[in-house]
């Protein structure tokens, strides 16, 4: 039976007039990598502060391991290490000095941190810098140094808020490749992004959030056929007659085409082998056409379905 590490039940945080959390129910189980999404001002910030007895709520219950989470829990807060989306470290320290700093914080045995310092600045590849001082390092490193300092003390519950903002693709596949292989050792990680190809890639399960309330759960696939397009398929064709595209039109599965500078586009919902009949109609009408693609629903195509809202391009 697969164990509960966080789990929230009826939780809600309000500002006033403002509700930000609406009886927020999520259930994260040992092992996942659990993708928490949603639109700017959705409630994430909020519930993971709440998750951490940072923030106080107005109703709800939060347990992480079993145990009733509240602002004295010590012994749970030892377990879960924490990296927020602005980086934090001292910039008076080096970076072995900073990992020492807050690993410290939680194993006081000099012998035993000294080792979890060698294995997190090893963990980050940032051997080559451990003498080097936050300003120093370039933004992809920094991020790596804050990494560390996160789970220097090896945590069974890591959260991630943001990691990869404003860094390069090589430190960006290297913070994620770190974020799987920290989960295969045993972690259980908890991963908000506004990349949905990262979120893709690595979330095992994903929750997404709008106005403080959880609007869908599932695993990526699950979510793809939650939403009306299921596949996009895109033509070049230089002459469309208007009786060929409404025979296409008619197909089953069809939701809708677009006939624009040449280009056929072609929206399904359901079904399989729609781009076979598609080009059947075409052949069978004698039509040339060139480039032929056929695309299946991205993360951000549910975003879009789901919140009506995009949240690539926009900044918390």
């Amino acid at each position: 039976m697969e164990k509960t590490v966080v789990k929230t039940q009826n939780l809600v945080k309000r500002y006033g007039d403002l509700i930000a959390l609406d009886h927020l129910e999520l259930d994260i189980k040992e092992g996942e990598i659990f993708g928490l999404l949603g639109p700017n001002g959705s409630g994430k910030t909020t519930a993971i502060n709440c998750i951490l007895s940072l923030l106080a709520f107005d109703k709800g219950t939060i347990e992480i391991f079993g145990k009733k989470m509240t602002p004295a829990s010590f012994d749970i807060k030892k377990e879960i290490g924490v990296i927020m989306q602005n980086v934090a470290v001292f910039e008076e320290l080096t970076v072995q000095e900073n990992i020492d700093y807050f690993c410290g914080l939680y194993i006081r045995d000099k012998a035993q941190r000294k080792q979890c310092v060698e294995d997190a600045i090893k963990f980050v590849g940032l051997e080559d810098f451990r003498k080097f001082y936050p300003k120093k390092l370039s933004g992809g490193l920094l991020r790596r140094l804050n990494i560390a300092c996160g789970i220097a003390h090896k945590p069974k519950l890591i959260i991630l808020d943001e990691p990869t903002v404003a860094v390069d693709p090589q430190s960006r596949n290297r913070i994620l490749e770190g974020i799987e292989e920290l989960n295969r050792a045993g972690a259980t990680v908890i991963y908000t992004s506004h990349y949905m190809e990262e979120v893709e890639q690595i979330c095992t399960r994903i929750a997404i959030i709008d106005k403080g309330h959880k609007i869908a759960e599932g695993t990526k696939d699950e979510l793809k056929s939650m939403i009306f397009n299921t596949e996009t398929v895109n033509i070049e064709i230089l002459d469309l007659p208007d009786e060929v595209r409404k025979e296409i039109d008619s197909l089953p599965h069809i939701s809708g085409t677009d006939y624009e500078d040449g280009r056929l586009t072609v929206k399904c919902s359901g079904g399989s082998h729609n781009l076979i009949r598609i080009l059947d109609v075409l052949r069978g009408r004698d039509l040339a056409f060139g480039r032929v693609t056929s695309e299946l629903p991205t993360l951000n195509d549910v975003f879009l379905e789901i919140t009506g809202k995009a949240l690539r391009d926009k900044e918390e």
